[in-house]
């Protein structure tokens, strides 16, 4: 790393060399510049160097760094490149607002070789301004590059179905880059009709201790989308019922599931706003409205700790001597963007005046 830094900085001050002749061959003179490379190196302050008022200069043969504006603040940007015949090139990237480098994707060589010289080269250059993590998004058409930048010393942080994410951190000392999620989110829908009816389902595919019990229509979370929304569409993909979302009846907690990822599951009350019911024959065996006091009396519900207590919670809530959470939707300073607070607003009144199912 070491070596590379110093090459990096003899081939500035190369290029700066052969830029300086060259505009005096021409007689002409800059339109801007902000300070020289070498005080650049020392104070790592923004630069830009421009070209000639005539635009007669090749400005794709010399560095190039361009101020960008960074949540409200001017920063320098690694939107620059060495000559292409010298097989060095920085990555083209920008600063996060954690003092990191995000490494622009769209922009990534293809050609593996390539690519394996600018990443040491970025890397150097990075440290040099004393940056600290740097984030590597690889598309799935890019993976020849991961095993490059795996020997770079860069740890994998997360993947999608399109992309691997993989970060590296430039500071000595313990890695402070936030860690990939930590959790998974599941919905289930308790919904009940106005003839004292539970809308259950029996899954196609299940745990043993599951075959042939009644439970509530249960699924997981998608991207960007609300508890209580996805509790409204999984009713409506396993089921065909169409219902709107009334409260959070409670919700759990649980660690070491899936991939050894933590679980919060919420229960959502739901008032049915259809009766048919159209099963998803591909997850679901079969779908019915049971009577409440006949599935709470399922040994599913009976000889299963949590289950028995959401459903005594469910009872308290159908007796309005429980309420639950509500979704409220608000803004906060810090992001500008709407989201959603759950709680429950009280009431004067003894029975809480719970919203009716």
């Amino acid at each position: 790393m070491e070596r590379l830094s110093l090459e990096l900085k003899s081939e500035i001050r190369i290029l700066e060399k052969r830029r300086l002749r060259k505009l005096r061959g021409h007689g002409k003179c800059f339109t801007s510049f902000n300070c020289s490379l070498s005080s650049q190196w020392k104070a790592k302050a923004s630069y830009k160097i421009a070209t000639s008022s005539t635009g007669n200069v090749d400005s794709s043969n010399f560095l190039r760094v361009e101020p960008s504006k960074i949540n409200g603040s001017n920063g320098a940007m690694s939107n620059w490149n060495l000559p292409k015949n010298n097989n060095y090139s920085i990555l083209d990237s920008f600063e996060d607002e954690y003092g990191g480098i995000v490494i622009n994707a769209d922009r990534l060589p293809r050609d593996p070789e390539t690519f394996s010289y600018a990443l040491p080269m970025s890397l150097s250059y990075w440290k040099l301004f004393r940056k600290k993590g740097v984030w590597l998004k690889l598309p799935l058409e890019l993976s020849d590059l991961v095993p490059i930048a795996v020997k770079q010393g860069f740890k994998y942080h997360h993947a999608e179905q399109a992309y691997v994410m993989l970060t590296y951190w430039i500071p000595e000392g313990p890695c402070m880059l936030p860690a990939n999620a930590s959790h998974q989110v599941g919905v289930g829908g308790f919904v009940i009709n106005d003839q004292n009816q539970v809308l259950v389902v029996q899954e196609k595919y299940c745990d043993s201790a599951l075959l042939g019990a009644w439970k509530l229509p249960t699924g997981f979370i998608q991207e960007s989308e609300e508890i209580f929304s996805g509790a409204v569409r999984e009713v409506k993909e396993e089921t065909g019922i169409d219902t709107e979302f009334v409260e959070v009846i409670a919700f759990r907690h649980a660690h070491h599931l899936a991939f050894e990822k933590s679980d919060l599951f919420f229960i959502c009350m739901l008032r049915p706003l259809s009766h048919e019911i159209k099963i998803d024959e591909m997850e679901i065996q079969a779908a019915k409205w049971m009577p409440f006091g006949e599935f709470v009396e399922q040994p599913l519900i009976q000889e299963d700790g949590m289950f028995k207590k959401i459903m005594e919670i469910c009872i308290q809530r159908l007796r309005k001597s429980y309420c639950g959470l509500t979704a409220h939707p608000v803004v906060s300073k810090f992001d500008g963007r709407w989201s959603s607070l759950y709680y429950h607003v009280g009431s004067n009144n003894q029975d809480f005046n719970c919203h009716a199912s």
